[in-house]
């Protein structure tokens, strides 16, 4: 995955959790990395996503009654998170072993795939990543710290053509200025920013082969993270989510950003994902 948001706690005195400590504040601040539709601000400033309500719904529940947003790039998540200038990152990030030995991740909230975009026409005929690495002529933008640069550097696309961006608006603009012939990322994500870009020039290759890596599928499954101390704030995310799964609550903010029944994590656990 995936873009992004997290929850920062600001530092007070006590010994409290980082939940009790929210609570007793009454509010908490979130960061994130302006990804669609997982995390993003509208014109107006309000931030939403399906990560931001997701969390929004859970946090309220738990009793922390207020998030406050503050942008903050997907590739310095983790490090900030390690840094204790933030307490939560969610916004789906993917979960996979590298990440799960950094931080501790809540169950998955959804499960998605990859996706990729090109000039209208696909004169490349661009249908893979393998497709992408065996063209000397192609290069491919995608977000700073996203798990598709591994992806991709997997499928044998040399770094050298594998052209690293901020945030997903360059992705798009390297595509249209001509300085990359494709852009990558998940599929509601890039789907949400060419519906944004409304450039008839551009297009989703609609018969795009799914990666494998080291022989297995890398559908992903986006999940909220906590530092790996932070087991009692982790488990309580992970019981109201549950309750959400069951109602069909989930669902029903997922199909407010453009995901489908398809979309859900089913019965994935992080710790199956970490290989626990």
């Amino acid at each position: 995955m995936s873009l992004i948001f997290v929850i920062s706690l600001a530092a007070c005195s006590g010994s409290g959790s980082p939940l009790d400590e929210a609570i007793e504040r009454g509010y908490i601040t979130v960061g994130f990395a302006n990804e669609k539709p997982y995390a993003y601000k509208e014109a107006d400033g309000t931030l939403t996503g399906e990560a931001v309500e997701i969390a929004r719904v859970i946090l309220e529940r738990l009793g922390v009654k207020e998030m406050r947003g503050e942008l903050t790039e997907f590739g310095s998540l983790v490090a900030g998170l390690q840094a204790k200038r933030f307490d939560l990152i969610t916004a789906g990030m993917f979960i996979n072993p590298n990440r799960c030995s950094a931080v501790l991740f809540a169950d998955p909230e959804y499960s998605i795939g990859e996706a990729l975009a090109v000039k209208q026409g696909n004169p490349l005929e661009l249908v893979s990543y393998e497709g992408i690495a065996s063209n000397g002529e192609a290069k491919v933008a995608v977000m700073t710290g996203a798990v598709e640069i591994e992806y991709l550097e997997k499928s044998g696309i040399p770094s050298d053509r594998i052209i690293q961006v901020p945030d997903q608006a360059s992705a798009i603009s390297a595509l249209q200025a001509d300085r990359v012939q494709a852009i990558t990322m998940t599929g509601p994500s890039l789907q949400a920013m060419l519906e944004s870009a409304n450039d008839n020039k551009i297009e989703r290759v609609a018969d795009f082969t799914q990666p494998t890596v080291d022989g297995e599928s890398v559908r992903g499954y986006g999940a909220t993270a906590f530092r790996q101390a932070d087991t009692e704030f982790q488990e309580a995310y992970n019981a109201e989510l549950q309750k959400m799964k069951d109602s069909g609550e989930l669902l029903e903010i997922l199909q407010k950003f453009g995901f489908t029944e398809d979309e859900l994590p089913g019965d994935m656990t992080a710790a199956a994902l970490c290989g626990e």
